[in-house]
């Protein structure tokens, strides 16, 4: 059987630097800018993972993002320890949630919050003791 690994995540955005800068201030993301075929190229690095910014414009024909919750990809989840402190951290930045941090299930604590273009974004804060 063939191996997958994880290796990244692409993000279509009319506005990379806005959206590269609302991950650097929220998440700490890593962001490397760059030119590629004389445009410019933002790439993120966050919990580990690779995210890619593509620009788009007005007249490239993508569809608005949808408004959470739809079918297919729904969001992203970030692993984190101590959630409330977080996301107490999170609101001073003006981060907006969708749903504030509560526990669906014994062992696990989640929120979500949005990003931009509307990005669902999930916080899990994880008890070990029942992974």
């Amino acid at each position: 059987m063939a191996t997958y690994t994880w290796d990244h995540i692409h993000l279509r955005t009319p506005d990379q630097e806005a959206t590269a800068q609302w991950f650097e201030r929220v998440f700490g993301a890593q962001v490397t800018r760059s030119t590629v075929l004389g445009k410019p190229r933002i790439d993120m690095k966050l919990g580990g993972a690779n995210i890619f910014l593509a620009e788009v414009k007005p007249s490239d024909g993508v569809n608005a993002a949808p408004t959470t919750p739809y079918q297919g990809l729904d969001h992203f989840g970030l692993a984190v320890s101590g959630i409330d402190a977080i996301a107490a951290g999170l609101k001073q930045k003006g981060v907006e949630f969708t749903k504030e941090p509560h526990s669906p299930r014994p062992g696990i604590k989640i929120c979500f919050l949005r990003g931009p273009q509307g990005i669902s974004i999930e916080l899990l804060d994880r008890d070990p003791k029942y992974t």
